[in-house]
């Protein structure tokens, strides 16, 4: 199965982050905490050099703690303020805020000092499609002022929203970048939502998730499907006994290939398997 999504309007948006970077003091980037290097587009940092940065864990909540952590540490060994949150019930949003005043302090102050004394900061909101950027907004603002969805690609225009007093963001669409040279990393930006479901064949990539999750959260899968997995099964043969159990059963008696698939990874983003990351730093040392 091979994945590429870029549609036209993120040529735009990548116009858009170039022509007003400048407008910013500072750039948070939202990642998904499910897939914390995939989800990281590396044309951001191409974009946006120069700017401070400050990096955010979203959807904390749905995935392995023990990962996160491990992928905050590796964040941080390159000098980079990370932040985990759970952008849908505001955990960790005052430290973010918190986080870019200190990071700009001796900028603000120094601008003070030039007779600038009202100086509010302004941030550029960046991320890949369904991260979460548009709930971290309305979080932090505590209404509704930008559009949310779960499907990638709902906010097509930059937006300025103001947080607080002295405190401004500039809020840019979903982009990716124009070819995924690295599969495996399609395929997780799949798993999660980042690209539009209907431009993968769900089957197949229901069993690239369930032949991950045999091997790293097995327990979960039984638990929550009541079945048992042996260690010779292919992500097939696991969807085959998944769709069997759930009685997802075709005239015929077959089994309803495409309902097992969309439960499977519907059940995954929706957190109803348990707190799954698909990727780790030490996957990053293997591969090298």
């Amino acid at each position: 199965m091979q994945i590429q999504w870029y549609p036209g309007h993120m040529t735009k948006t990548r116009r858009l982050i170039e022509e007003n970077v400048k407008l910013v003091d500072i750039v948070i980037e939202l990642l998904d905490a499910r897939a914390p290097y995939s989800t990281k587009n590396p044309d951001i940092d191409k974009l946006t050099k120069g700017k401070m940065r400050l990096i955010i864990l979203n959807k904390s909540d749905l995935a392995d703690p023990n990962v996160v952590k491990e992928w905050s540490k590796w964040y941080s060994s390159a000098d980079v303020k990370v932040i985990e949150i759970v952008a849908t019930s505001g955990k960790g949003l005052k430290e973010v805020t918190a986080a870019a005043e200190e990071m700009l302090r001796e900028k603000i102050e120094r601008d003070k000092a030039r007779g600038r004394i009202y100086r509010p900061i302004r941030a550029m909101i960046v991320g890949i499609p369904n991260v979460g950027k548009s709930t971290f907004i309305n979080s932090l603002v505590g209404k509704g002022s930008t559009k949310t969805g779960d499907k990638p690609g709902v906010t097509r225009g930059k937006q300025w929203v103001k947080i607080k007093k002295g405190f401004e963001l500039l809020d840019m669409p979903g982009i990716l970048w124009p070819k995924f040279e690295d599969q495996e990393v399609a395929k997780k930006l799949a798993f999660i939502g980042s690209i539009k479901d209907e431009i993968v064949d769900s089957r197949e990539l229901a069993m690239y998730f369930l032949e991950f999750a045999a091997l790293r959260y097995k327990n979960k899968l039984e638990e929550r499907y009541k079945v048992e997995i042996l260690p010779e099964m292919t992500g097939y043969d696991i969807l085959m006994t998944i769709g069997k159990k759930r009685g997802f059963i075709v005239p015929g008696g077959d089994v309803d290939e495409t309902r097992t698939s969309l439960v499977v990874l519907d059940e995954f983003r929706s957190g109803k398997l348990g707190k799954i990351t698909v990727e780790s730093p030490s996957d990053l040392i293997r591969e090298d």
